[in-house]
């Protein structure tokens, strides 16, 4: 069974915490990693960029000229594709749906997967938890000096904790996630993983459940 050191806010280790096998011992496979980031990554992207077709350019309702007898190309509107200031054929429009669907298992496998990873190469951590009766950026900068977890981590709260989310926000390389909000892209970025004691109980219940 996997295991890893519980650290408190001082480096000191003070007992070792067994990890589910199903959760944090399995075999990562870079192809499943690999889909579903892309999903996450494409599911952030918002249909920004948006043309006008002939119909929704501004003009063009009078016919430019008559129909025969001028020798030129028989026109309808100004505001066909083919004139300077027409509509756009074929443009990105802002409607487009960027969506890529991928299994909820499938999800959760791929987030077990690195997780799993980070504790193969001894990258995960626990910390009993971090005190925020005094909620300041560099007591929490002092306890990361103490701390093996290195300059990139990301921090796993049990539930939402403005406090410490106050203590961190201001580090450059620290991010602070709740343990039901945890995805594959956000372990993906950090090298370090931090979970809080109760973090951890509570990451095991929601996918025990799951």
């Amino acid at each position: 069974m996997p295991s890893t050191k519980i650290y408190n806010v001082k480096g000191e280790t003070i007992g070792q915490a067994e990890l589910n096998a199903a959760h944090f011992g399995i075999k990562p496979a870079a192809n499943v990693i690999h889909e579903v980031v892309v999903s996450q990554e494409a599911n952030k992207r918002r249909g920004n960029a948006n043309t006008k077709t002939r119909g929704e350019v501004a003009g063009g309702g009078r016919k430019p000229w008559k129909q025969k007898g001028t020798g030129r190309a028989r026109q309808g509107s100004i505001r066909s594709p083919q004139w300077k200031g027409g509509g756009i054929t074929f443009g990105p429009r802002s409607e487009r749906n960027f969506e890529v669907k991928i299994n909820r298992k499938i999800r959760q496998k791929a987030l077990f997967m690195v997780l799993s990873d980070r504790v193969a190469h001894e990258k995960l951590f626990v910390v009993d938890s971090f005190p925020t009766a005094e909620p300041k950026t560099s007591l929490f900068a002092g306890w990361m000096k103490k701390l093996p977890f290195g300059r990139k981590t990301l921090v796993v709260t049990a539930g939402a904790n403005p406090l410490l989310m106050r203590m961190v926000r201001n580090l450059q390389n620290v991010e602070l996630v709740s343990a039901n909000a945890l995805h594959v892209a956000s372990v993906i970025r950090f090298p370090s993983v931090v979970f809080e004691q109760q973090a951890l109980a509570a990451f095991e219940t929601i996918y025990n459940r799951a």
